[in-house]
């Protein structure tokens, strides 16, 4: 469960630290202006991502109003799913049931596809 808090916080700091260094990650966010949330069902564990003005801001709690939620049937499987190195293993999640997702599918999208920015480099 701390693992999964730790992951969501982490996310968090890499996507601003994408946000301030790095060009081809400033360019997803250009014009973007929302919030999304990663959670696990019942949102007992929730972390909120907001999008706004070339800048990412997080918070451990629920946005109001975000345009999409993803949300895992639990930590271990949030864990799991986030952290594998199956390029599927997303989408096998929604399949088994073991995501669920709400809000706003091309915005999701557009998570996924910045998700390739967020890996940690590997050194050299």
């Amino acid at each position: 469960m701390i693992k999964f808090r730790l992951l969501l916080w982490a996310l968090g700091l890499l996507m601003k630290k994408g946000a301030k260094n790095n060009p081809d990650f400033q360019k997803q966010l250009e014009g973007k202006d929302f919030a999304f949330q990663l959670q696990t069902e019942g949102a007992g564990i929730v972390r909120q991502y907001v999008i706004k003005d070339n800048k990412v801001k997080t918070k451990g709690k629920a946005h109001k109003e975000p345009k999409f939620t993803i949300s895992f049937k639990d930590a271990e499987t949030g864990l799991a799913i986030l952290t594998s190195k199956d390029k599927n293993a997303f989408m096998k999640g929604i399949q088994d049931k073991n995501i669920v997702i709400s809000g706003d599918l091309s915005l999701v999208m557009w998570f996924q596809g910045i998700s390739k920015y967020l890996k940690p480099k590997k050194k050299k």
